[in-house]
């Protein structure tokens, strides 16, 4: 078995629900409190998270060196309009865009809906990878949960 310390690897939840995401834009998850951030590569989400000056960051991941990075998500987003014609879930990174759309035509507002993504991604060195959501339409009353145990993003360096 071997240890490598300073492997990138990184696992942040959030810790506060971000109520009433905007409608009809990429809104980003404040992932503000770090598990574990073997490399120091990974930036809480400070302030609104919305970026801006060094008070005010959004959370990221920030590839250390080339290679296949591991991004793992779990969302629970609460109070989920019916009347909305789609939500996606999206891990942005600098190469690419991965998204999950969901239909939430359920009949009525869900209480709860839980969405997971698993990438193997390519990232160069500074290359960047954050979570967001969108909301196309409806009534703006989703909010992200707060649950360190529903909420979570985490990666790694894999080769």
């Amino acid at each position: 078995a071997v240890t490598m310390p300073l492997q990138p690897a990184f696992l942040a939840t959030v810790n506060a629900t971000q109520t009433n995401i905007a409608l009809g834009t990429d809104v980003r998850i404040k992932f503000a409190t770090e598990i574990f951030d073997n490399n120091a590569d990974f930036t809480v989400s400070t302030g609104d998270g919305q970026g801006g000056d060094g008070s005010n960051l959004t959370a990221q991941f920030t590839a250390p060196v080339t290679g296949k990075y591991q991004l793992n998500l779990m969302l629970r987003l609460q109070d989920i309009d019916a009347a909305s014609a789609y939500y996606i879930v999206s891990i942005h990174t600098s190469n690419r865009l991965y998204r999950f759309i969901f239909d939430p035509d359920f009949g009525q507002d869900a209480g709860y809906w839980s969405s997971s993504l698993a990438l193997l991604v390519d990232m160069d060195t500074s290359d960047t990878a954050f979570v967001s959501v969108v909301q196309h339409s409806g009534t703006a009353q989703t909010d992200v949960d707060n649950s360190a145990e529903y909420t979570t993003f985490s990666g790694y360096l894999v080769a």
